[in-house]
């Protein structure tokens, strides 16, 4: 299982250690269309663009990962949508020679919640600890 991620689930940031350390077969720098933005909840979120947001693509061994990566980012698949905090789609991650490499999952915010949290666009499409 693949999973695009963009904040918290980086390797060195927080959330990787308690959700992904020790868990992932494979990491890779990559990223994908989207604007990041950094919340005033301390940290980020995505939506759609044309524009490339950083991240990493991280590789799982099994799909085990994924209800716990779905309960940190609000996301319940059965509920409805606006009951969400944060939407899982596949999107497409791309190489630094721009080179598509795999399809992996990733979690959206829709921009009316964005705002709700005073989301600040990350012009260089790369959020870091320096944003917290």
């Amino acid at each position: 299982m693949k999973v695009f991620v963009y904040g918290t689930l980086k390797p060195q940031e927080i959330n990787y250690y308690l959700y992904c350390a020790g868990k992932t077969i494979k990491e890779q720098q990559c990223w994908t269309y989207g604007d990041i933005y950094s919340l005033s909840l301390g940290y980020p979120a995505m939506i759609k663009s044309k524009n490339k947001a950083q991240g990493y693509l991280l590789t799982f061994a099994d799909s085990s990962p994924l209800a716990k990566l779905d309960q940190l980012e609000g996301y319940q698949e059965n509920r409805e949508s606006h009951l969400n905090e944060y939407q899982r789609e596949k999107v497409t991650v791309y190489d630094h020679h721009n080179s598509p490499i795999d399809k992996a999952w990733t979690y959206f915010m829709t921009k009316q919640k964005i705002d709700y949290y005073q989301g600040i666009l990350i012009p260089s499409g790369e959020w870091s600890k320096k944003f917290h």
